[in-house]
């Protein structure tokens, strides 16, 4: 509480209004400038980022709905691997005598090849999660800095005056002039 109120106490030990100058005091003057860029850019890519999100959302439904109709048809055969297990069954009572360990290995590996393809299938299904989460956060962060980029760009071009840029044109010349003279 007390930092509170010293900073309303410091609030009150500014100059008066009439006068203007520039702050140079980094500490002040980056959270008003922070504020202001966050506020620009919560304010304009609001909307695109809701859209990029409802499009990726969108997407992982489609990638999820895909993956649930694999799995679908992976479970169908593992119903069928069920139904050649059991016939396998009945031919193993038949054949008990001569082959009862060969029919064993097959209805073990029936058994694997549907297990390893299941968990093929989720480990896909996994990992297009995953890959369209990355995606959506990359295509999300290279817009924020696209736009904060043009907006930059944009207050910078308004700021710029012909005299203003001429005269930074003349002293990064004589900068690059001085720098080549002390590298002869």
């Amino acid at each position: 509480m007390k930092n509170v109120t010293d900073s309303f106490v410091f609030l009150g030990q500014w100059p008066p209004a009439g006068s203007f100058g520039f702050n140079t005091d980094i500490f002040a003057t980056n959270p008003i400038n922070l504020s202001i860029v966050l506020g620009v850019l919560i304010f304009f890519g609001k909307g695109v980022l809701s859209d990029l999100l409802d499009n990726r959302k969108q997407g992982i439904l489609d990638t999820i709905r895909n993956s649930e109709e694999l799995r679908q048809g992976a479970f169908e055969q593992l119903e069928k691997a069920r139904a050649r297990l059991r016939k396998a069954e009945i031919e193993a009572d038949q054949f008990r005598t001569t082959g009862y360990s060969e029919i064993e290995r097959e209805k073990l590996n029936l058994i694997n090849s549907t297990y390893k393809t299941l968990e093929q299938l989720e480990n896909y299904k996994n990992e297009t999660i995953h890959f369209e989460q990355q995606r959506t956060i990359n295509q999300v962060r290279q817009r924020v800095f696209q736009q904060a980029l043009q907006g930059a760009l944009g207050t910078l071009n308004s700021c710029l005056t012909n005299e203003l840029h001429l005269r930074t044109i003349n002293a990064n010349l004589g900068m690059f002039g001085a720098i080549k003279e002390i590298t002869d």
